[in-house]
């Protein structure tokens, strides 16, 4: 079943919308570790069969039930990596499962996630079905809590400064880029004890503001080492096929082809900036003028404000954000 939602549900091409000689080039945005909250996907699930199976099917496959996890909590536990990571990647597929089930014939072109999002955009466009990544990002977020249990790292949010003063202050600091996520919001990442003077001397250098965040670890840095060379025995035990789309990679925003460039990409991303500004610039320049945000919360819409604006942004995040998308694509909201 959840194999034909991958691959036999979707048609890819464009199609006219809205009453008018638009013509969509979608492409879907999967989020990524984060964007967990208390509750995510409870409301799919209770009136779509689909996203119903989907998370009967994740209980079933990891022995323990995820899906109770993401719709009670506690958010203690949710926030675990090695709870959050499997338990985002199964709400954006319900959302995915649920628009899917209301329009059937949705019509999509292209894929990209952000971290954590990049193995749900690989599993929809077809590079491995829904149960490998399941069991992929579970095993990721464990050795990356793993990385973090045997590390002590921190990360913060720098805002108004460009990449390149960033990454001025990331050297003189040794602290690393962690995301580029839009005009004027980078996130770094290193060791705990250096933060604290990177965030200083970020709000010295001109940012309008520097957060720390709350965080397990330093992802995408050189903290997160460790992980590697277990996760890449976990990728090369998945039967990895040549997506059905196009879906650019964190680690560079151009799109993977064969499995063995989706295989070495995705260990890299461990340690590598997310180059998430450059993924959503790179869709538009092929033409891309339609996006649909899946998962909880809204932060990728969020960040298409600030990369541009003129792009039909759309998302599924929850019942009355599926109803929104759903009027957009002109198609009537019902319960199933």
């Amino acid at each position: 079943m959840a194999e034909q939602l991958t691959l036999n549900q979707f048609v890819v091409g464009s199609s006219p919308a809205r009453g008018t000689n638009f013509m969509r080039k979608t492409a879907l945005l999967f989020v990524g570790q984060g964007a967990q909250v208390v509750g995510m996907g409870k409301d799919m699930a209770e009136q779509y069969r689909s996203a119903r199976q989907l998370a009967q099917i994740a209980d079933d496959i990891l022995g323990f039930s995820l899906s109770r996890i993401c719709f009670e909590g506690p958010i203690e536990e949710l926030t675990r990596t090695e709870f959050a990571q499997p338990g985002i990647y199964l709400a954006s597929w319900m959302a995915w499962a649920a628009l899917c089930e209301k329009h059937p014939q949705l019509e999509f072109h292209g894929t990209a996630g952000l971290s954590l999002g990049e193995f749900t955009a690989l599993s929809v466009a077809g590079a491995m079905n829904f149960e490998q990544g399941l069991r992929l990002v579970r095993a990721r977020g464990q050795l990356m809590q793993e990385a973090c249990e045997v590390t002590h790292g921190g990360m913060a949010a720098i805002l108004g400064l460009d990449e390149a003063a960033t990454r001025s202050v990331c050297e003189a600091t040794g602290v690393t880029l962690a995301n580029l996520n839009c005009p004027g919001q980078i996130v770094i990442s290193g060791a705990a004890d250096r933060i604290p003077d990177a965030v200083a001397l970020a709000l010295e250098r001109g940012a309008r503001k520097a957060v720390p965040l709350v965080v397990a670890g330093a992802y995408h840095s050189p903290l997160m080492t460790s992980a590697q060379p277990k996760l890449a025995r976990e990728i090369a035990q998945i039967d990895w096929s040549p997506p059905r789309v196009t879906v650019l990679a964190n680690v560079d925003a151009l799109p993977h082809q064969a499995p063995s460039d989706i295989a070495r990409r995705l260990v890299e991303q461990v340690v590598s900036p997310v180059r998430w500004e450059d993924s959503i610039r790179e869709f538009i320049r092929q033409g891309f003028n339609s996006f649909i945000e899946l998962g909880p919360g809204n932060a990728l819409s969020g960040f298409q404000k600030r990369i541009d604006k003129s792009v039909e942004m759309l998302r599924v995040s929850d019942l009355e954000s599926l109803e929104t998308t759903l009027a957009a694509l002109q198609i009537a909201p019902s319960n199933s």
